[in-house]
């Protein structure tokens, strides 16, 4: 085909139009070009690729079609920057390159940070969105254009739409080793004119492209089995490392097991010891405790005896009081010295009262002493039920005192009854007293010796108690001494629990370190068969054969023709072509641990050897 059917160059129509015409049919041209060269191809596009190259100069020129002039001090200013600049407020996902464009530190002016800009953008394959966000606002473009530009106009949007189909095409393009400054952006329409030898040279090339493309596929792939085989050495070594010290320590804890199985044993002989000392102190002390008792109950028994003298006392003057009113109705004649002698009773029986109101206290208090004992007492073994039987006993007894000290009192209550019936008859028999003074006289001073000998007797009483509050003090202090050791013999069981558990975590470490080196030996055993099969799988692809791409045209599996729709696909495990459908399986190989695309019936073969290496 001819350039001139493709450029409008009739003198009639617009200049301004028939630009915008020309540029069109060129990116057209360069478009198309650039597609169908990259297709044949077959792999990434690099910078030094020419149709790419072509591309980039035709869009720097469509790109600068009525562009307004801006005037500075020094020099007029007509750029692209400004307008593809505007791109990072409409679109925010372009605010990247943006970024990564002013970051280059080769770059000096604005129009090589906008060819860095175009490369960039269809490496991410978004050139036709980012530039139909600038079409659409033409009130913003109406600052950098002109109104009759090409990119304010219906050929932009032509051109945009046009765009769309690079998005086919996989580029690798270096930008900062780029001098994209001083380029000169120039056409070669030498690219867009076929001849007979171009096509004979172009296939040539094709086949020599295709030869390296092998090249270079085996040539990563032995690089990339030589990796992974020195990887797999630097493993196998780091397991051997890692087992000799995963072994030290099973030694070191091994040491330490039989250590503390000794430390535990000497722990159990001294709670034997500890516990024998404590049942030997317990039978001491139970041995304490009966003697004790005993002597408590001869007081007891010393006490009873004296309230059993000190009731025939009150009797006896009971009886003696009898005498006295049978006396007091005889002898009326000497009342005024029975008065005096009566007044004198009343002040013994009031002394009486008080100590009567002394004993009942002491009683009282014996009984909240022996009340405590039992509280404390109830927790103890056998012999101290006894004891408690005893103590009940006793407070029978008191009761019964108690009782027969009310029965003295009412009597008491009687008599001062009696005294003042005989108060009334005092009057006429005053002068029969008076002879029998002298013989009342004698028996007052006998009760006064009587009531000598009860002050001793309460003294000793009063001994007797004392001694028995110091033996219950005693006693005391002996429970606390026991409910001590008891709570020693408690923290020490207790510890020996403690040690119990911590014997029993050492004995699950030692398992799961065994169970550890168990999984390391598996695993070392599992990495020499992945060696092994690795190296199978790199003796089996050095015999296989890049298949060409103008070789095959139709699928090898669904045998369906290729076309610019229908693209050819390599496998990277057989080299065999499919298309698309056929190959849209990603699996990682031997010769590269990244996820590579391979054909349906060589991913079905992997995942069947996966899963029979599987345990």
């Amino acid at each position: 085909m001819i350039l001139d059917s493709f450029l409008v160059l009739s003198a009639t129509k617009d200049p301004t139009a028939v630009e915008r015409a020309n540029l069109l049919n060129m990116a057209k041209l360069s478009i198309k070009g650039l597609i169908e060269s990259a297709l044949s191809f077959g792999r990434t596009l690099d910078s030094d690729y020419p149709p790419l190259q072509q591309f980039f100069v035709v869009m720097e020129h469509c790109l600068k079609h009525g562009l307004k002039v801006r005037k500075s001090f020094l020099s007029y200013n007509k750029t692209i920057w400004g307008p593809l600049e505007l791109v990072e407020k409409l679109y925010p996902e372009a605010e990247e390159i943006g970024a990564s464009v002013r970051d280059l530190p080769g770059l000096k002016t604005p129009l090589g940070r906008a060819r860095a800009w175009l490369r960039l953008a269809l490496m991410q394959k978004k050139m036709a969105d980012y530039l139909r966000c600038l079409i659409i606002q033409r009130d913003l473009l109406s600052e950098f254009y002109e109104y009759h530009a090409l990119m304010m106009e219906e050929e932009g949007a032509v051109i945009v739409g046009l765009l769309v189909g690079l998005n086919v095409i996989d580029a690798n393009l270096c930008v900062k080793g780029e001098d994209l400054d001083s380029q000169v952006g120039v056409i070669d329409f030498s690219m867009y004119l076929k001849n007979e030898d171009d096509i004979g040279n172009k296939e040539r090339n094709v086949q020599i492209a295709a030869i390296l493309d092998q090249k270079n596929y085996v040539e990563e792939l032995n690089r990339q089995l030589n990796s992974t085989v020195s990887s797999l050495h630097s493993r196998v070594d780091s397991l051997e490392k890692s087992n000799t010290k995963l072994i030290e320590e099973l030694a070191i804890a091994k040491n330490n097991i039989i250590k503390l199985q000794e430390e535990n044993h000497q722990l159990r002989s001294e709670n034997k010891l500890i516990l024998m000392k404590t049942q030997q102190h317990l039978e001491v002390t139970k041995v304490d405790v009966e003697t004790e008792l005993q002597t408590y109950k001869h007081s007891r028994q010393g006490l009873d005896e004296m309230y059993n003298e000190a009731r025939r006392q009150l009797r006896d003057e009971s009886q003696l009081r009898q005498d006295v009113e049978s006396e007091l109705a005889v002898q009326v004649s000497m009342k005024h010295e029975i008065e005096l002698a009566m007044k004198l009773l009343e002040k013994d029986i009031h002394e009486k009262q008080d100590t009567l109101i002394g004993l009942r206290q002491q009683l009282e208090e014996v009984k909240a002493i022996n009340i405590e004992m039992y509280q404390k007492l109830q927790g103890s073994e056998d012999s101290l039920k006894e004891k408690n039987e005893i103590i009940a006993r006793l407070e029978d007894k008191t009761n019964k005192i108690t009782i027969a000290m009310r029965q003295l009192e009412q009597r008491l209550q009687q008599a001062e009854k009696a005294q003042m019936e005989a108060e009334d008859e005092d009057k006429k028999y005053l002068q029969e007293c008076q002879s029998k003074s002298d013989s009342l006289q004698k028996q007052i001073s006998q009760k006064e010796k009587q009531l000598v000998q009860l002050e001793t007797d309460l003294k000793i009483e009063k001994e007797w108690r004392q001694t028995l509050q110091e033996d219950l003090q005693k006693e005391k202090d002996a429970l606390a001494h026991l409910r001590n050791e008891t709570q020693q013999i408690i923290s020490l069981k207790k510890e020996f629990l403690d040690l119990q558990d911590e014997n029993q975590q050492l004995k699950k470490v030692y398992h799961e370190q065994e169970q550890a080196l168990q999984e390391l030996g598996n695993k070392l055993s599992e990495s020499k068969l992945k060696i092994e099969d690795i190296k199978e799988a790199n003796k089996a692809l050095q015999g296989l054969v890049w298949l060409k791409d103008k070789e095959a045209t139709h699928c090898k599996l669904c045998e369906k023709e290729f076309s610019l729709s229908k693209r050819k696909h390599h496998c990277r495990n057989c080299g065999e072509i499919f298309c698309n459908a056929c190959s849209d399986n990603e699996l990682p190989l031997p010769s590269s641990p990244k996820p590579v695309r391979v054909c349906d019936s060589c991913h079905a073969l992997l995942i069947q050897r996966c899963s029979s290496n599987l345990p």
